[in-house]
């Protein structure tokens, strides 16, 4: 109903778009996780843990410089919002949803909650993947566990395998969907 309502430039532009601006930010964080992977099998130093005697400003977070931080603020915003729609996707999840003017306050309660418990695991998750090394205010690099070569191996190649198997089954499956709908057949 809502893509009907839609102005022929926001169906035959926006949405496109959209799509591909999605298609393109998951790409780039499954390569950034797989540039990750190689990192951590040839260097001891791309485990994630704490940055010592690292002042801000004096080290270069991004090998890319600027453009490379803008990417990373850009991929953690994706990751965020992409983990907050995955949550509430859940079908666990979906009875937590709110509803307009009709939610109880047990139920915003434990939006709350859900929301601070995403946004506090937000930093470890982008920095065990390689999108950041940035250390924060929390100092999340003195966790024992991310000290730990195969939990963080692991961690990379389940996120990357499992991101681009979805990946290729939603495009998949939506191309195959399209081209059932231009042949005309059911």
């Amino acid at each position: 109903e809502l893509r009907q309502r839609a102005s022929p430039w926001q169906r035959n532009l926006g949405y496109p778009l959209a799509m591909l601006g999605l298609l393109a930010l998951t790409g780039i964080s499954v390569l950034i996780v797989c540039f990750h992977v190689l990192e951590l099998l040839l260097d001891d130093a791309a485990m994630p843990r704490g940055i010592q005697d690292a002042s801000l400003g004096q080290v270069s977070f991004s090998i890319f410089g600027t453009f490379g931080a803008a990417l990373q603020v850009v991929l953690i915003f994706y990751l965020m919002l992409s983990s907050v729609v995955g949550f509430y996707s859940s079908p666990l999840f979906t009875r937590l949803l709110p509803e307009r003017q009709d939610t109880p306050l047990t139920k915003i309660i434990g939006n709350c909650v859900s929301l601070l418990v995403l946004s506090s695991a937000l930093p470890v998750f982008s920095r065990t993947l390689g999108i950041t090394r940035f250390d924060l205010l929390g100092d999340f690099g003195r966790f024992n566990w991310l000290g730990n070569f195969y939990i963080i191996f692991l961690y990379n190649m389940g996120f990357a395998v499992l991101t681009t198997l979805c990946l290729v089954k939603r495009v998949t499956w939506a191309v195959q969907e399209e081209l059932i709908r231009a042949f005309g057949e059911d």
